[in-house]
């Protein structure tokens, strides 16, 4: 017999064939096409196989979204927020208010909308000038009878509620504030000028259509408290008229906010004044107790 290579086993024809019946050199490692690896590796593949094929064929298959519903859930996701946001804006930062009154004209017209920011009285303080919306806790207004519930009423009160809708309620009233705590008010000197810790002061507020007809007082504003007067004098039920009541003196817990912008309607957009220059000259008063 022929001697054997060190370590190298003996071949045998079987084991020197490629699997196209072709010898291969020796000493050169057999290659097995993959479905050679094992029994039964052919079958598995192609069962995954077919797997693949059928979980694409489900993919494919997989019904569309509704165009309609998917519009019509981004449509309330909008509302929903913006609902949300506005409740948040009115209870926090703004609210919005209607005017019934000619009190303020010609600053404030009858059916004007206006934005009050509730930050005042608070994080910024109250000042002279400033035009201001309190809660009647003084029973300044007349009680109004209420009005039949009707069926649509949900609807107003839900906008209201959210801040989308101004407050229609009779229980607040809107003044400009005139003396602070410890300031000394008096009416009127030779000119029918009212005067602030006695300086004299030029109020280019007043509604110009008509002069004031002059109302004498001369009082101390109380620590806690303003005193309020409307810019149409001589139609204005204000301070002046109401001193049997809390010396007609507004608390400043009840004030609700100060007014910032008239947003309706849209030609009477504009921001309110506070007229410091009118009030520039005017020394600070010392708080009465």
């Amino acid at each position: 017999m022929p001697d054997k290579a060190p370590e190298n086993p003996e071949r045998y024809d079987d084991d020197a064939r490629l699997s196209d019946g072709t010898a291969r050199a020796a000493g050169t490692a057999e290659s097995r096409p993959v479905d050679d690896v094992r029994p039964g590796a052919s079958a598995a593949a192609d069962e995954s196989r077919s797997r693949d094929s059928e979980g694409g064929s489900h993919a494919a298959e997989k019904p569309r979204r509704n165009p309609v519903l998917v519009w019509v859930k981004e449509i309330v996701t909008v509302v929903a927020i913006a609902l949300v946001l506005s409740f948040l804006l009115k209870t926090f930062l703004f609210r919005a208010f209607y005017i019934p009154s000619e009190s303020m004209e010609s600053t404030l017209d009858v059916n004007d909308r206006i934005f009050i920011n509730l930050l005042v009285p608070g994080p910024f303080d109250l000042a002279r000038g400033d035009v201001v919306v309190f809660r009647d806790t003084q029973a300044w207004l007349p009680p109004v009878a209420a009005k039949p519930a009707g069926p649509m009423d949900w609807v107003g009160d839900g906008l209201e509620f959210v801040g989308l809708a101004p407050d229609n309620t009779d229980q607040h009233l809107v003044k400009r504030i005139i003396g602070l705590p410890g300031d000394r008010v008096s009416c009127c000197d030779a000119e029918g000028r009212l005067s602030i810790n006695g300086v004299p002061v030029n109020e280019t507020y007043i509604n110009p259509a008509e002069v004031p007809q002059p109302k004498t007082f001369d009082i101390v504003v109380p620590e806690g408290k303003v005193w309020v007067m409307g810019d149409n004098r001589n139609h204005s039920e204000d301070s002046r008229m109401h001193q049997e009541v809390n010396g007609g003196f507004i608390n400043i817990e009840d004030v609700e906010g100060k007014a910032t912008v008239i947003a309706w309607p849209i030609n009477r957009w504009t921001i309110l004044d506070n007229y410091q220059d009118v009030f520039r000259d005017v020394p600070e008063g010392t708080p009465a107790k």
